[in-house]
């Protein structure tokens, strides 16, 4: 294995945008133009940039000076590697939007969210807002602010307590979150709102969001560019959803034989939109191939071909011979009359909006695809398909590896991973240093002995890493064997939880991690609240009610859980409902997992893995020390029932963990207790009855108040301990 260690920065959402290869390839160019000081200046920038082959056929360096002058630097002022990095992020963005297109077959998906970039496209809000209203006007809690105004900032004020997202993943892909883990109350406290927006982070990245740059205080400030961002991939998911063979099986009629089939199964969503306008704009005669959905469409031919030959009795005659503008125009009416919704003007399309329309021509699909109902071909599609199990395990390894934030996206695992560089991206992320960059090869591969010197690499390493790899070669892989596939991503998968766990130095003091050990930690949690529950292993079938789990979460948090929300689970109903809440209150938590409710009632060990060690790793993190903390006196499940008060607040303490990226957290420090009080219940209150302000029941001192967000408060109390050395304990609980 190679020794290298590879270039790490500060930002860790930055370093996520690039692979090692990347990095190392950008630190070699920006070391190259230092001074004999050793020093970059921003007027370095521009020609720096030209020497790159991304930029160089795209501007001149007068361009590109343009583009930067925005940075709130001087071209005189010294900057550093990271500043490079954004600067290269920016004009990778503006050259995406140039182009119509991206570095990568998913740019929605993909695009660069970076605080740099403050343009916002006051057409796609329109839209944006357009789609809320639709889709959310009815709802029973949003309707009270619905409809939005699209001229405002409306759109963004309402998406502060994290609702609205919430609400819009769940039109997105029904039943992703449970509605009633969301706090819907008029007004929330800082805490409420910092719930809400977890929940909503997590469950965007399992729906297959790209939230790497964005966390929950850039929702609750309502900061337009990164809610924008967000908003979009949530909408576009949506309206891709039935764009694949499983969904829609006329799909099958854009392909001749077999072998387009399977290549059809590898098309991100975006290209088999693309596909599908090419085959009816070929059917019409229209001669040029649309590649994009910028440049190629904008003078709206492309359109009114399309509609023609879908809805002919709607087909205006004199759209062809129209100038560019007022074909436009006649194009949008043509399409409204087939009641497809306007998510673009005139003017979006003669712009070359790629993102609306994008939007727009799924939209047509949506309304009517005018494919076949050949019953031959649709049975010979739904055979390519995969089983239900497989096409489970698939979802999820397939979020996780996005949720990496590596150069690549997948679309589809068992395709997208057979040349070898998305396997060795995700190896050089959960061990880095462990891929020799120089060995591998970068797509696109034509020759077929790269792809398999790539996945060797992957075997290769595997076994560095005691992966189970017996009689295994690369060549399998290039193959597509689906299950050694989704057993080496498994194996991947786990080795990085339990190396994150590892990793919390103070916990596990540097041991090797193992599954008994999760076990112990999860059994030992509950015991330790005075419940009897436990799991002799993660196969348990009395597991599938989901009160164990239950019982875990309030362990580690007491006020997370709603107990009256809680079922019995005793009929597969009841079940559904605890596995459905369970889920949703992990990410709430800040547990990043891909798991279904479907995997907790039947009790798969590998997701019910998965599941405590997130909820494991959450607790790790925390500043105090979770044997201090007793359960809530209503942390009472169906199992074992307690008498005393209400609740006082619904409360989350901590950071987003995620199981998904690197993570410092070994640096978790120890809260000192210097036993003089009695340990209260955990949880983030604003004032306690002695007029303390305090987080997890320990006095936040006058110094700290001046911060304006307390829900966040881990670096506060490690920034303190680091200074004063301790915090002293609450002589009352706080109240909400």
């Amino acid at each position: 294995m190679s020794s290298y260690l590879g270039v790490h920065i500060m930002d860790q959402s930055l370093q996520s945008q690039f692979t090692q290869v990347e990095l190392r390839s950008l630190e070699s160019k920006f070391n190259s133009v230092k001074n004999q000081n050793g020093k970059v200046l921003a007027g370095d920038l521009p020609p720096l940039m030209m020497k790159l082959k991304a930029f160089r056929e795209m501007y001149s360096e007068e361009e590109i000076r343009g583009i930067l002058s925005g940075l709130e630097s001087d071209f005189s002022d010294e900057i550093d590697f990271e500043s490079f990095l954004k600067a290269y992020l920016i004009l990778q963005g503006q050259t995406m939007a140039k182009s119509g297109g991206s570095k990568n077959s998913s740019s929605f998906l993909k695009a660069t969210t970076t605080t740099l970039l403050h343009t916002i496209s006051e057409s796609e809000r329109a839209s944006y807002v357009a789609h809320i209203n639709s889709y959310l006007g009815d709802d029973p809690f949003l309707k009270q602010f619905l409809p939005l105004d699209p001229s405002t900032n409306d759109l963004f004020h309402l998406a502060k307590d994290g609702v609205l997202l919430c609400k819009l993943i769940n039109v997105a892909v029904p039943g992703t979150i449970d509605e009633r883990a969301i706090n819907t109350k008029r007004v929330l406290n800082p805490w409420e709102r910092n719930e809400n927006h977890t929940l909503c982070l997590n469950s965007a990245k399992a729906i297959g969001c790209t939230v790497v740059n964005i966390g929950t205080q850039d929702l609750v400030e309502g900061r337009p560019h990164l809610v924008l961002g967000l908003i979009s991939q949530i909408i576009k998911i949506q309206l891709l959803a039935d764009l694949n063979l499983k969904k829609t099986p006329q799909l099958v009629e854009l392909v001749d034989d077999s072998k387009d089939v399977e290549e059809l199964l590898s098309l991100p969503p975006e290209k088999v939109l693309l596909k599908w306008m090419n085959f009816h704009l070929q059917k019409a005669g229209y001669k040029k191939p649309v590649s994009n959905f910028s440049s190629d469409v904008k003078d709206g031919e492309a359109y009114a071909y399309l509609l023609n030959v879908l809805a002919p009795e709607h087909c205006n005659p004199a759209t062809l011979d129209a100038k560019p503008n007022e074909r436009a125009k006649l194009v949008l009416d043509h399409a409204e009359r087939m009641n497809c919704k306007r998510y673009l003007t005139p003017k979006d399309i003669l712009e070359g909006s790629s993102n609306l329309n994008l939007a727009f021509v799924a939209q047509i699909f949506h309304e009517r695809n005018g494919l076949s109902t050949d019953s031959k071909k649709i049975s010979f599609a739904e055979m390519m398909t995969d089983d239900v199990q497989t096409s489970r395990e698939e979802r999820c390894f397939r979020l996780w590896i996005n949720s990496l934030g590596i150069g690549s996206y997948v679309n589809n695992v068992f395709e997208d991973v057979r040349n070898g560089w998305i396997l060795l991206e995700v190896l050089d992320k959960v061990s880095p240093g462990s891929v020799n960059w120089k060995q591998a090869s970068k797509p696109p591969i034509k020759m077929p002995f790269r792809k398999v010197e790539n996945c060797n690499q992957v075997v290769r390493i595997g076994k560095q890493l005691k992966f189970s790899l017996v009689n295994v070669a690369g060549n399998d892989i290039v193959q597509g064997n689906k299950k050694l596939i989704l057993a080496f991503l498994w194996q991947l998968m786990r080795f990085n939880m339990l190396q994150l766990l590892k990793n919390l130095r103070s916990h596990s003091q540097g041991k090797e991690m193992t599954d008994a050990d999760i076990l112990k930690w999860a059994n030992n949690k509950v015991r330790s609240t005075g419940r009897t529950s436990q799991m002799d292993s993660f196969k348990d079938k009395s597991l599938s009610n989901g009160i164990f789990f239950l019982e875990l979460l309030s362990a580690v948090e007491p006020r997370v859980v709603n107990w009256n929300l809680v079922t019995k689970g005793e009929s597969a109903d009841e079940k559904k409902l605890n596995a459905t809440y369970i889920v949703s209150v992990a990410r709430k938590l800040g547990c990043s997992i891909f798991l279904l409710p479907e995997d907790i009632m039947e009790v798969n060990q590998k997701m019910l893995l998965t599941l405590t060690a997130s909820i494991m790793f959450w607790s790790l993190q925390q500043p105090v020390d979770d044997t201090e903390r007793l359960p809530s006196p209503v942390d009472a499940s169906p199992a074992t029932s307690t008498s005393g008060e209400d609740e006082s607040c619904s409360s989350l303490g901590g950071e987003i963990s995620n199981l998904s990226i690197d993570d410092t957290a070994s640096d978790t420090t120890q809260v000192e207790n210097d036993g003089s009080n009695t340990p209260l219940g955990g949880g983030i209150g604003v004032e306690g009855e002695g007029g303390c302000i305090a987080v997890n029941n320990y006095v936040i001192p006058e110094t700290m108040r001046s911060q304006n967000d307390l829900a966040d408060h881990t670096p506060l109390i490690k920034d303190y301990i680091k200074r004063n050395g301790a915090l002293a304990r609450c002589k009352t609980p706080p109240s909400s």
